[in-house]
Formats: structure tokens, sequence, C-alpha cells
């Protein structure tokens, strides 16, 4: 577990805004101090010596995290094709396949 930073802001399109010491990678996982699932990273912006982070928030009441220490865990590293709603290689299961659609025009 490393600090992160303190939330600065809830932005308006839902991401939590805070400023670090060092840059994290993209979709890692943050935390609070309790290890409870805050959110991910989405964007990390600005100065190369302090950046911004934008946290996309998973939890229902994000804005009562404003001014509060967040923390990322190694732990909980989200593997790839794990997301949610990713179901691109998913086979085909049973039933007949639909036949390609004709030529127009």
């Amino acid at each position: 577990m490393k600090r992160l930073g303190k939330v600065s802001h809830y932005a308006k399109p839902g991401f939590l805004i805070l400023r670090t010491e060092w840059v994290p990678s993209l979709n890692e996982t943050v935390v609070d101090k309790s290890l409870t699932l805050v959110g991910t990273v989405k964007d990390v912006f600005g100065p190369v010596k302090r950046p911004y982070v934008a946290v996309k928030p998973r939890v229902r009441d994000p804005e009562k995290y404003v001014g509060a220490l967040l923390y990322t865990d190694f732990r909980r590293k989200v593997k790839p094709g794990h997301a949610k709603g990713n179901r691109s290689k998913r086979p085909f299961r049973g039933g007949k396949r639909r036949p390609a659609p004709g030529r127009r025009g």
C-alpha cells in the first residue's frame, strides 16, 4: 500500500481529483485508510513533479472522500480481461447462427 494523496475536490464528470508526489499507473486500484475500495486511477495530468490524478469512484457517495487521504493497493490489481462487461472473448453457445445480411442496392 502506497500513499497516493489527498482528495482536493469532486469534479463534475464524476472523478475524484487529487495531487500526488509520484506517477501511478493507469487502472491501479485506489483504497482509503480502512482498505475499502474507492475506485481506479483513470488519468494522470499536470506537472511532472506534482501531477494530478483522476480517480473514477466505485462508491455510492464519492463526495464524502473530499479531504481524505487515499492509497494505492497493489494486492488488488485487476487482471487484464477480467473487467466487468468484457464478453468479447466468450465463445458462441448453442442455437443456429444468423445468416449474413444480403447485399443492398
